[in-house]
């Protein structure tokens, strides 16, 4: 027989016992499916964790209170910590020689912005920030201008808009020297930002930002909130440096002694990535392990049903060795049986574990993803599978007596 005719042959088996090569290949959809989906999954949220991060640039890093990812249980520990506040802000610009940007923020969630008779959802994010927040933000402006020291400094009510509230309020109007309401505050539009889009399938667009003075008049004093300084170091070859310089300046400033850890948090892009992938190795381990039990379950099972296919099939490879079929061909009948139902198995697994995947990049509103590399590595494991659990029903059959086998009842 040629490699042609036994494949048709054990295909034409396969479609025979359309029941058991189900149940066989079912193991083999569940185990692909699992890996599959998950690291779809986590490939999805990875892509978009690097691509939304461009708001932060690499020249740029954070200091915060509270670090972005605590997978421990000491949540109190950080809780303790002296707030950042923003008289400690202020004594740290005099003392940095290398940064060339230092801002400070802080938000406020879920508010309603008003222009004459119309009003904004209560969706609105209003940032208190200082001056040169751009050039650590990446923010571009589009019409008027951006919140300048004078502002600052006066606690001045103006304020800068995003294009989602432009677009409820005043769609078709240059919206700059109108004047809005937050919480019955009125506040003259100095400008407006340029449009960011979603990061992470949230608005960008949806935020105000005012003087941080300003701010604390209405939403809490600096020593009742803990502030985010952000820093930008143009020169790269001295972003190290730089932030070496703003630990220092801030240990000082805060009494920190000698030996003792940082009582705030630093972080870059690289840093936050970095920390997000050690947190998914955990889930892609979990997944492997979950799937290998699932696929050796499924080649346990492709075994069992190969083995009952040899003895339901004895007096077919008895008739077939008699009319000259040799042992090898008898033997890889039964292996690519074994290798199109795991296959196929293997197939379908990565077909719905791509979807059930994706699911997330559709929730995310970001672009979906074909993990190519999991994908081989499925069909890989699959051929491996057939080889290991189909080669003994395989080998067995092979042996078979064609005498012994024509008299089997």
């Amino acid at each position: 027989m040629n490699f042609k005719e036994i494949y048709l042959s054990a295909l034409s088996s396969i479609r025979q016992n359309k029941l058991r090569s189900f149940l066989t290949l079912l193991g083999v959809v569940i185990g692909i499916f699992s890996i599959i989906g998950v690291m779809t999954a986590i490939n999805v949220l990875q892509q978009t964790v690097e691509e939304n991060l461009g708001g932060l640039g690499a020249s740029t890093f954070q200091v915060q209170k509270f670090p972005n990812m605590n997978m421990g249980n000491n949540r109190w520990k950080y809780f303790n910590r002296k707030n950042l506040n923003y008289r400690d802000f202020q004594r740290l610009l005099p003392k940095l020689k290398i940064v060339d940007y230092a801002t400070a923020e802080d938000w406020n969630y879920g508010k309603i912005i008003r222009y004459k008779d119309k009003e904004t959802k209560a969706n609105i994010i209003v940032a208190g920030i200082s001056h040169n927040w751009e050039f650590t933000n990446n923010l571009n402006i589009d019409m008027g201008r951006m919140i300048t020291e004078m502002d600052e400094t006066n606690g001045s009510h103006v304020i800068v808009l995003g294009y989602d509230v432009v677009d409820i309020l005043m769609p078709n109007r240059n919206p700059v020297g109108e004047d809005v309401k937050i919480d019955g505050v009125k506040y003259r539009v100095i400008g407006v930002a340029e449009r960011k889009g979603q990061r992470f399938g949230q608005s960008q667009d949806n935020r105000a930002y005012i003087p941080i003075t300003t701010y604390f008049k209405y939403y809490g004093q600096a020593s009742f909130t803990s502030l985010n300084y952000c820093f930008t170091v143009v020169d790269q070859d001295k972003f190290e440096e730089g932030m070496q310089e703003v630990i220092n300046e801030l240990r000082l400033i805060r009494g920190v002694k000698i030996g003792e850890e940082n009582d705030f948090e630093i972080w870059t892009n690289a840093s936050l990535i970095d920390n997000f992938n050690k947190m998914t190795a955990a889930i892609k381990i979990a997944a492997m392990i979950i799937a290998s039990i699932a696929l050796l379950a499924s080649g346990i099972g492709i075994m069992n049903i190969m083995l009952v296919t040899v003895s339901e099939r004895t007096r077919e490879i008895g008739v077939r060795k008699s009319l000259g079929a040799k042992s090898r061909d008898i033997l890889y009948q039964f292996m690519i049986e074994a290798l199109i139902l795991t296959e196929m198995g293997g197939v379908i697994g990565i077909i719905l574990g791509v979807i059930m995947g994706n699911v997330v990049a559709v929730l995310m509103k970001t672009s979906v993803i074909f993990p190519w590399d999991w994908a081989l590595i499925g069909l890989l494991v699959c051929s491996l599978i057939s080889l290991i659990f189909g080669s003994y029903p395989a080998y067995k059959a092979a042996r078979l007596d064609p005498i012994e086998a024509l008299r089997y009842e």
